[in-house]
């Protein structure tokens, strides 16, 4: 097979209202025995994933804090990508009345005070910057993403960016989609997410997760049509794949 993982988002992704369905898992199980990987991407706390997805054996990697933790499970390695939030902005927010939950390397907070939180990183000279996620909207460290922390997850696991299968729903999914081999989005995935992704599926959440592992391990060239004959347009070894845009099969 072209493709050895899968790269998912969590909510509004593989789980509905926080919840992964039993036949979500079950499709998980079944892209496992095959032997591919499973990486979860999401903007979620490490515990708190941990928490809510207790099938912690099907999975190769968490990437949390929408990058700024990588997880390896079955090593129990945890990477942190970025320095912990700076305690003046900290201070700033919680002076101003902004709700908000720290982590190990962000800030959480929700729409529309991501536009108090871009102050204060100006007033304190920070490059560190906002990243929306429908709702919610996290304050990172300079240069953290899914995507870099995607990239750190796939050292670790000695996988090629080319290999991977990204899926998710959200704004916050673009960096990382565009950097897998293939990019998916679920059918309740905001507009400009479908508009870039090379696949999108029929179905929501964690059904359009088992309406891609099912079609991807029934055939994979006909899942993946045009992305598998081509093999894959490298630019170079560790860099993104430069895909063409004409062609969009359907799942």
């Amino acid at each position: 097979m072209i493709f050895a993982a899968l790269a998912a988002d969590y909510d509004g992704t593989l789980a509905e209202n926080g919840h992964v369905a039993a036949s979500t898992v079950e499709a998980i199980r079944r892209l496992k025995s095959a032997g591919m990987r499973l990486i979860v991407v999401t903007g979620r706390w490490l515990e708190d994933l941990q928490h809510a997805f207790d099938a912690e054996d099907l999975i190769d990697a968490v990437v949390a804090e929408n990058g700024a933790v990588v997880f390896l499970p079955k090593v129990e390695l945890t990477l942190q990508i970025g320095g912990p939030p700076p305690h003046a902005l900290v201070q700033i927010l919680h002076d101003r009345g902004v709700p908000h939950s720290i982590g190990r390397g962000i800030i959480s907070t929700s729409q529309p005070h991501q536009m108090t939180a871009l102050e204060a990183i100006r007033e304190l000279g920070l490059d560190w910057h906002v990243v929306l996620n429908k709702g919610a909207a996290m304050v990172l460290p300079p240069g953290v993403n899914k995507a870099t922390g995607l990239k750190a997850a796939l050292v670790e696991l000695e996988l090629s960016p080319q290999a991977v299968v990204g899926i998710g729903d959200a704004e916050n999914d673009q960096a990382f989609l565009a950097w897998c081999g293939c990019s998916v989005a679920v059918a309740n995935a905001l507009p400009a997410l479908k508009a870039a992704a090379d696949l999108i599926t029929k179905g929501e959440d964690g059904a359009g997760v088992r309406e891609l592992i099912d079609s991807w391990l029934r055939d994979e060239e006909l899942a993946f049509g045009e992305l598998v004959r081509r093999k894959l347009d490298v630019v170079g070894p560790g860099q993104p794949v430069r895909r063409r845009r004409d062609v969009r099969p359907a799942i």
